[in-house]
């Protein structure tokens, strides 16, 4: 049995950003229309006006302010509003391998590593773009790693369900590192003609390798001491999309096809569950709560993390405590609290303690406790 360490990070950020004016402003342009359109029929009170969305709803709801995309005239286009991503051939490398190579170098410059230093690479994000061969074995392909790969989804979690499988690997000495990737274009799975959810989402990759922490030389090492994860069914979040759709095609435009949730649902159910699971996973590494310096919390919903935490502490965290990234990122699915680990972590000293944590869809809930070296 080997000690685990997370030894380096990566990031991939997009070069377009949407600012919520830009956002509101292309679906206003859409309801405008469509209730034009549809003047009689709403008159008549057969269908329901289209209401308008604003920039200080958006902030309100959610903390965010801003998300960085793939596609950005695309999603502005008042009659597309989906992102322009074309198909690429087989004989190229595919969207998310190119964004999941961009996080991976980053993350083994940082970690000190090579290709040839990695067995294993995982894929875990929500939004797969095909059902085989694995992403993850293009993305070994690409990088030049020898060794296995395989792609996971659990949603919001598949970034810190991604780490516990990497670091049983390790520690069981089935591989010496792990590289650990979550590319996320979840522009395309967003519905940006729905005034509930048409802000919610950003595209971004992040990458983390896991290795040996006899092996591993990095500056920026974090020892991983325990990892906890659970799941509860729920249909509050969900997406219906899959090949089986084309046999029962009257229904494969239907709005379920796309991210929907009951958001209220959500935010009511999943706090507690999210907090009584980091307390009860503190507590049975005898760890107190005012131990951990830093919760990296998975970057959904600002007023979700602000409730989270005060549940843990009993008070406010100050944002050292719980680092925003969703304000310039939105909710990039299971790159968030990567992010918010990558951009949040350099700043702590020796021995301090930090909770890794993603929840999301499923339901699905991971916490990982890590201990700066």
């Amino acid at each position: 049995m080997h000690n685990v360490v997370i030894s380096g990070t990566g990031l991939y950020t997009p070069a377009h950003s949407i600012s919520n004016d830009e956002l509101v402003d292309s679906f206003n342009t859409y309801a405008r229309r469509f209730n034009a359109e549809h003047a009689s029929a709403i008159e008549a009170g057969e269908v329901q006006p289209m209401p308008e969305s604003s920039s200080a709803f958006i902030e309100k709801a959610s903390g965010i302010k801003s998300r960085f995309v793939t596609d950005k005239e695309g999603i502005l286009d008042p009659d597309r509003m989906v992102p322009r991503i074309p198909e690429r051939s087989n004989d190229q490398w595919s969207i998310l391998c190119e964004m999941s190579v961009k996080a991976a170098e980053q993350a083994l410059e940082r970690a000190g590593k090579t290709a040839a230093d990695i067995d294993g690479v995982i894929v875990a994000c929500s939004n797969l773009q095909r059902a085989y061969p694995a992403v993850a074995i293009e993305v070994q392909a690409a990088l030049g790693i020898k060794g296995f790969g395989f792609d996971m989804n659990v949603a919001c979690s598949s970034a810190t369900f991604g780490i516990q499988n990497a670091a049983n690997a390790v520690q069981l000495g089935q591989a010496r590192a792990v590289l650990m990737v979550n590319p996320e274009i979840c522009t395309g799975h967003m519905n940006f003609r729905d005034r509930d959810s048409h802000f919610i989402f950003g595209d971004a990759c992040t990458a983390v390798v896991i290795e040996r922490a006899d092996l591993a030389t990095s500056p920026y090492q974090w020892d991983v001491l325990s990892t906890k994860l659970a799941t509860e069914f729920s249909n509050n979040i969900r997406n219906n999309f899959g090949f089986l759709n084309r046999t029962a095609e009257e229904y494969m435009t239907n709005p379920d096809k796309l991210f929907v949730q009951e958001g209220r649902k959500v935010f009511k159910e999943v706090c507690p569950m999210v907090a009584e699971l980091i307390g009860a996973h503190l507590q049975e590494n005898g760890i107190a709560v005012e131990q951990v310096k830093r919760f990296w919390l998975h970057q959904a919903n600002l007023n979700m993390n602000l409730l989270i935490v005060r549940k843990l502490l009993g008070r406010d965290a100050t944002p050292e405590e719980a680092p925003v990234i969703l304000d310039t990122y939105a909710n990039t699915s299971s790159a968030g609290s990567v992010i918010a680990f990558h951009k949040h972590q350099d700043d702590l000293p020796t021995d301090s303690l930090g909770v890794l944590s993603s929840f999301g869809a499923g339901y699905s809930i991971g916490s990982v406790i890590l201990r700066k070296r």
